[in-house]
């Protein structure tokens, strides 16, 4: 795992469109069935979009009907971070970006096996196919 990014408010502000900032760092949720990877097919790796962090790939990804990209593993234990989120009174288990701390969604375990998780994450909270961290390379 890279090192841990920690900015100001400020940085990030400038950093990221004001959805993107509102979801990754007000742990805010888009609609359902309106974020572009919802009904995405491509192949690849999904990025932190506020730090390049590897999240998730295109092989793990499913159809969860929920209305967001749900996903049944993260591309490795360290890429995620979870801690409990009792907002609005529903128990539920928030997942960040292991590198930055940014929100991401929710893991639920009513997911297909091997594993039983469903990651339920933000469209606006990803990057596909894109190497984002310093020194790597872009490109789809």
């Amino acid at each position: 795992m890279a090192d841990e990014v920690k900015k100001s408010s400020e940085e990030w502000r400038r950093e990221l469109t004001p959805e993107q900032y509102r979801v990754t760092r007000e742990k805010g949720t888009e609609p359902p069935f309106t974020g572009r990877y919802d009904d995405f097919k491509g192949e690849g790796t999904y990025y932190c979009v506020a730090c390049g962090n590897p999240l998730f790939r295109s092989s793990e990804k499913y159809d969860s009907g929920s209305g967001w990209p749900s996903f049944w593993a993260p591309v490795s234990e360290d890429s995620l971070a979870t801690a409990p989120d009792d907002w609005g009174g529903m128990r539920r288990t928030e997942v960040m970006c292991g590198r930055c701390g940014a929100h991401l969604g929710h893991v639920f375990e009513d997911g297909p096996k091997p594993t039983g998780l469903r990651y339920c994450t933000n469209s606006v909270a990803l990057d596909f196919g894109r190497e984002k961290r310093e020194g790597g390379t872009e490109g789809d």
